[in-house]
């Protein structure tokens, strides 16, 4: 039997001010000397600055960095800066996260995970997201060594951002269900551990549905505790195959076609209602969960039009061939598509 590898974060920080201990973090960590801090033009002035001065009171030097988008030419530019630096830090949300990520592994460097806003699971998992000309791909990355998650500033951002996360963990569900299918067909490796925590994950997130709500910062610490979970899971399976299935598909779908794509996870919670109906499963209670949340149910409310979602539907199954999912080889024909759509009220 070959073996295998599972990467984890060595320290996971969760809740309020934790931010200002960054510097003693880094020291227990045996980080020393200097840092690169990777940061968006708004989330440094979130947190980046603060993450700067706590780095400095402890004697780091700091050189900053700070990229617009999750691109290839991003991921080179933070490369290019590692230098001497002993640590990473992605400071922001999950594209700086993304890119911070993806430039440590490639120049060998330790990373640390800072994020300023909750609303995907990349912030634990060993997988990056980069845009190209096609979208976006995942690339496989090094876990982060710790994740500072500091609630009070996550609790600061729009409320929309916790949602978007907290539908990008229920479509763990369908994420599941296309795996064991894939398993079974297929006979693709498939991990119960893995499966089991992703699932859990997101029934965690069901059950303290009526508690997630804008301004509460108890709400922030579930949020991220369970997308550190769901990155967990990603690790422990060697691949995303826990918390990505035909849903994601269809969101990665809708960022080639949709003139302005919403949120991540809005469009993946969105693929959840219409890909649990393909399984055979409760797509109303998916639904229904996700308006209690806040999050979108329906095109209109994702800001997305109509025929942009059937064409998604449509395309789906062309994002990642090699991943088996309930859409099949072929996919869905544009009837099928309209169909499923209707039936399940998106459009």
């Amino acid at each position: 039997m070959n073996s295998k590898t599972i990467q984890m974060p060595r320290e996971v920080h969760i809740g309020p001010n934790v931010l200002d201990e960054i510097g003693k973090i880094c020291k227990n960590l045996r980080l020393f000397d200097e840092a690169l801090v990777v940061s968006g033009f708004h989330t440094f002035d979130v947190a980046g600055r603060q993450t700067v001065d706590a780095l400095e009171s402890s004697d780091f030097g700091v050189e900053v960095v700070k990229v617009k988008d999750a691109s290839i030419e991003s991921v080179e530019m933070v490369q290019d800066k590692i230098a001497n630096a002993s640590v990473v830090l992605g400071v922001g949300g999950g594209k700086i996260i993304d890119v911070a990520k993806l430039a440590s592994t490639n120049a060998h460097s330790y990373f640390l995970s800072v994020p300023t806003t909750a609303s995907h699971d990349g912030i634990a998992s060993p997988m990056a997201s980069i845009k190209n000309d096609k979208g976006s791909i995942s690339k496989n990355a090094n876990s982060p060594m710790a994740v500072v998650a500091d609630t009070g500033i996550i609790n600061t951002a729009p409320f929309r951002l916790i949602a978007s996360g907290c539908a990008d963990i229920v479509s763990n569900y369908t994420a599941i269900k296309d795996w064991k299918l894939a398993y079974r067909l297929k006979n693709e490796d498939y991990s119960e551990s893995a499966a089991a925590l992703s699932e859990m994950t997101a029934k965690l997130i069901i059950n303290s549905s009526d508690s997630i709500k804008e301004g509460l910062e108890e709400s922030a610490r579930i949020v991220v505790k369970s997308l550190f979970s769901s990155g967990m899971a990603i690790s422990i399976a060697g691949s995303s195959r826990p918390a990505s299935g035909s849903e994601h598909l269809f969101s990665h779908a809708l960022d080639r076609v949709a003139k302005k794509p919403a949120l991540h996870g809005e469009q993946c919670g969105v693929g959840t209602i219409m890909m649990m109906h393909l399984h055979g499963g409760d797509w109303r209670s998916i639904r229904n969960i996700l308006k209690t949340i806040g999050a979108p149910t329906t095109a209109s409310e994702l800001g997305i039009d109509d025929d942009d979602i059937v064409d998604a539907l449509t395309m789906a199954h062309t994002i990642r061939p090699e991943r088996y999912t309930i859409l099949g080889d072929n996919g869905l024909t544009r009837e099928a598509a309209i169909k499923l759509a209707k039936k399940t009220e998106i459009i």
